[in-house]
C-alpha cells in the first residue's frame, strides 16, 4: 500500500466563491483541532467490529479516524444559508449546498479553512454525461451460456453459472464459503425495487440487509432511486435455484447511494468518500463499487490522464484510505475501452485497491473495458470477471437478464473475494488481492486490458493452505514423528507418503482427517521405522479435498541411522526428557487392552488424559507438551484400569 498524500487543495479544483453557477461546495479544513473525541475512546465513533479488524491486523488508530472537529462543522452550518451535505474525516473536508455569497465569505476567512471549492452547478445539465453507468453497445446482444444443467454441487446457478465457474467460485460454495459471517457495502447510484425483487427473496427473509443510506438526498431510503446499483448487487447477492446465483449469496449487505444520475460533478466523489467512511465505521470487511468519474458536466472540472495516479482525485484518495483502514475495495475499471479516453477511470486507479476488468464468459476481453496502467505506472486493471454478457436482475422482473459493463465485472469479483476471504479471515485485505493476482490467468505475464488475469479461487485457495500450513518431524528412538497444522474440514483429508533409501517411489503410510468444522487442526503420527534402513527418509503431506482437488501441502526429510532399539512385548516407553515439543508415549501389547494416560503437575492437578483402545501391537501417542507451562509433571499410564506407570517428566 503506497503512503497516502495529504492534498489540501486538489489541483482539479478551483475557487468559484461568488458565482451564481455553483451551489454546492467543499470546504477543507486545516486541522481537528479541540476534538472532543479522542483516540483512547474508540467506541465514541466506531462500532466493536470496525475496532476489531484494526487489531485483527495490527491498524494503529490516528488522527484520521477521529471525526471532523464538530465545532467546526457547527461555523460552517451557521455562516449563513448553508446546508451541510456530507463530512470527510479522512479527507478532513465538509461538502455544503449553498447560493449565498455573504455565507462563503465568512467561511472562507475562518482560520481553520484552508479553502472554498466549488463542485457542482446550481442545477445539473439536461443532458448529464454520467459515462460509468453508460452500458456499451454489445449490452442487448445474446450470448451462448453453456453448462445449465442441474450441476452435483451445493448450487445450481442457472444462468450465471458460467460468471462463477470461470473462477472456480464454485469450489469455495461447494466447501461452505458462500459468504457467512461477511459484510459487504455496495457504493452505487440507487437499488431500484431491491425490496420486492424476488431476486432479492433470499437475503430478506434471512435479514441480509443490514442498512441503507442515501448521501445525495440524505434519507435512509434507495428503494425507489436508480437501478443500476440493484443490478450489481444482484451479482453478488441473488439465490434463485436453477436461475441466478450470485457470487457471495449469504453475505451481509449495506446499500450506499452516492451517485446522482440527474447530473456529473465531482460533489459525487465527495459523497463516496462518506460512504467508504460509513462503512469502515460499521465494520464492513468488502466495498464493491461500480463508479467512475473522468468527465463532468462541466469540463472545468474534467480529470486528466495525469490524475489517475492512484494519489490525486477525492474519490481515489478516499479508496485508499478505505484500504488503510483494513476493507478490501473493488472498483470497476470503467468502460472507456472504445472511447476517446481509453483508459481506466478513477477510483479504480487508487493504489490500494483491486480495479477489475470486463471479459466475456469464455474469457476474450471486452472491448469497452477501459485501458491501464494508471498514469503512475500501476498494473491496471488488476485482474478480469464477467462483464460482457453478464448475469444481472431485471429491474422490472427480477428474473435474470444479461447486461454489459465493468460495473458488473465487479460485483461478480468482489463476491468471489468475499468468499475467499471468509475462508482466510488471518490474512489482510491486500494479501487477498495479492493471492488472487498470483492466481490469475496472466499472473507471470500481466498487461493492460486484464491485468493479472482471471482469478482462479481454487488456486488462491491451495496457496493460502500451504501458506498457513505448519509442520515439525524429527526421530526418536524407533519413530519418525511427524506434527502438523493445518486448515481442514470433515471433507478434506492429509495422506502421509514416505519414500526411505532405496526407494524410488512415495507410499502412503498413514490418512489423518478431522470431523470438526473448518479451521485450523493439528495431528500427529508416529511411524514405526524399526525395518527401514537407514539413510534419508522423505515425506511429504498429501491433501484431498473431497473429489475436487489434492495437492502437496508440503515435505520433509529425515536423516535415520538406525540407531532403534526394538521395544520388548508389553512394555512401555515415555519420551523424550526433558520434553519441549511432542512428548511420545509407546505402548506396546500383545493382546487388546484399554489404555488411559493421565498428566498430571506438580500440585497433582490433572491437567490432560486421554482413554482409547489399542489393539495388539505397537501404539505411540503424541502428546503435544508445547501447550503446557514450563515445570515439572508426572505421565501415568493405565492398562486395563491398572497402574502400571508413572514418570516424572520435565518440560523446558
Amino acid at each position: 500500500m503506497q503512503k497516502i498524500i495529504p492534498l489540501f487543495v486538489l489541483a482539479i479544483f478551483f475557487s468559484f466563491k461568488g458565482q451564481a453557477q455553483f451551489t454546492r461546495y467543499v470546504i477543507q479544513l486545516k486541522d481537528k483541532g479541540t476534538n472532543p473525541f479522542a483516540l483512547n475512546d474508540p467506541l465514541q465513533y466506531l462500532s466493536q467490529r470496525s475496532i476489531n479488524r484494526r487489531a485483527r491486523y495490527n491498524i494503529a488508530l490516528d488522527s484520521s479516524d477521529l471525526p471532523v472537529t464538530p465545532r467546526y462543522i457547527d461555523s460552517i452550518r451557521l455562516a449563513g444559508n448553508v446546508t451541510i451535505l456530507n463530512v470527510s474525516k479522512w479527507l478532513n473536508q465538509v461538502s455544503i449546498r449553498t447560493s449565498d455569497v455573504a455565507a462563503l465569505d465568512k467561511i472562507t476567512s475562518f482560520p481553520f479553512v484552508v479553502s472554498t471549492s466549488a463542485v457542482a452547478s446550481r442545477n445539473g445539465s439536461a443532458t448529464p454525461i454520467n459515462k460509468k453507468l453508460s452500458l456499451p453497445a454489445d449490452r442487448n446482444q445474446s450470448i451462448n451460456i453453456p453448462g445449465t444443467e442441474r450441476p452435483t454441487g451445493f448450487y445450481n446457478y442457472g444462468l450465471s453459472e458460467p460468471l462463477v465457474k470461470i473462477h472456480n467460485g464454485d469450489f469455495l460454495h461447494n466447501h461452505g464459503f458462500r459468504g457467512e459471517g461477511m459484510q459487504l457495502t455496495v457504493l452505487d447510484a440507487g437499488f431500484f425495487h431491491y425490496q420486492t425483487l424476488p431476486t432479492f427473496d433470499s437475503v430478506r427473509i434471512n435479514n441480509q440487509i443490514l442498512g441503507t443510506w442515501d448521501f445525495v438526498a440524505n434519507e435512509e431510503s434507495v428503494d425507489e432511486d436508480y437501478f443500476h446499483g440493484m443490478q450489481c448487487f444482484s451479482a453478488i447477492a441473488a439465490n434463485m435455484p436453477g436461475l441466478f446465483v450470485g457470487t457471495a449469496p449469504k453475505a451481509f449487505f449495506y446499500l450506499f447511494r452516492t451517485e446522482d444520475v440527474a447530473s456529473e460533478y465531482p460533489v459525487e466523489e465527495h459523497n463516496y468518500a462518506a460512504g467508504l467512511e460509513r462503512a469502515d465505521s460499521i465494520g464492513v470487511d468488502i466495498t464493491s463499487t461500480s463508479l467512475g468519474y473522468t468527465e463532468f458536466d462541466n469540463s472545468i472540472f474534467n480529470h486528466t490522464y495525469a490524475n489517475m495516479d492512484g494519489n490525486t482525485t477525492m474519490s481515489a484518495r478516499a479508496a485508499d484510505w478505505g484500504a488503510k483502514k483494513g476493507m478490501l475495495m473493488v472498483i470497476a475499471a470503467g468502460n472507456e475501452g472504445n472511447g476517446t479516453w481509453q483508459y481506466l477511470t478513477t477510483p479504480s486507479d487508487a493504489d490500494s485497491a483491486m480495479s477489475v476488468g470486463a471479459v466475456n464468459a469464455a474469457g476474450v476481453t471486452a472491448g469497452f473495458s477501459g485501458y491501464g496502467p494508471s498514469s503512475d505506472g500501476q498494473i491496471k486493471p488488476s485482474v478480469a470477471a464477467v462483464g460482457s454478457g453478464a448475469v444481472v436482475a431485471n429491474p422490472n422482473s427480477g428474473q435474470p437478464t444479461f447486461n454489459s459493463g465493468t460495473s458488473f465485472a465487479c460485483p461478480n469479483m468482489a463476491g468471489i473475494a468475499t468468499c475467499l476471504w471468509q475462508a482466510f479471515p488471518e490474512i489482510n485485505n491486500m494479501g487477498i488481492i495479492d493471492v488472487l493476482q498470483q492466481a490469475a490467468s496472466r499472473a507471470t505475464n500481466p498487461d493492460d486490458r486484464q491485468g493479472y488475469g482471471i482469478p482462479d479461487a481454487k488456486k488462491a485457495f491451495v496457496i493460502l493452505q500451504k501458506r498457513f500450513a505448519t509442520k515439525q518431524a524429527s526421530i526418536s528412538g524407533c519413530f519418525a514423528n511427524i506434527a502438523f497444522t493445518v486448515k481442514t474440514d470433515n471433507t478434506m483429508l492429509v495422506e502421509i507418503e514416505r519414500k526411505s533409501a532405496g526407494e524410488s517411489s512415495y507410499n502412503t503410510i498413514s490418512s489423518l482427517q478431522d470431523n470438526g468444522n473448518y479451521g485450523n487442526h493439528s495431528f500427529s503420527f508416529a511411524d514405526n521405522i524399526s525395518n527401514v534402513a537407514t539413510g534419508n527418509i522423505y515425506y511429504r503431506l498429501k491433501m484431498n479435498i473431497a473429489s475436487d482437488t489434492s495437492f502437496y501441502l508440503d515435505s520433509m526429510m529425515l536423516s535415520y541411522t538406525n540407531t532403534c532399539e526394538n521395544i520388548s512385548e508389553n512394555s512401555i516407553r515415555i519420551g523424550p526428557n526433558p520434553v519441549s515439543g511432542n512428548l511420545n508415549v509407546t505402548i506396546a501389547r500383545t493382546d487388546d487392552v484399554k489404555v488411559q494416560i493421565i498428566i498430571s503437575n506438580a500440585a497433582g492437578q490433572r491437567i490432560y488424559s486421554n482413554n482409547f483402545e489399542q489393539t495388539a501391537g505397537l501404539q505411540t501417542k503424541l502428546i503435544p507438551m508445547q501447550a503446557m507451562s514450563k515445570g515439572v509433571y508426572f505421565v501415568s499410564v493405565y492398562i486395563n484400569n491398572k497402574k502400571e506407570v508413572t514418570k516424572k517428566i520435565l518440560r523446558q
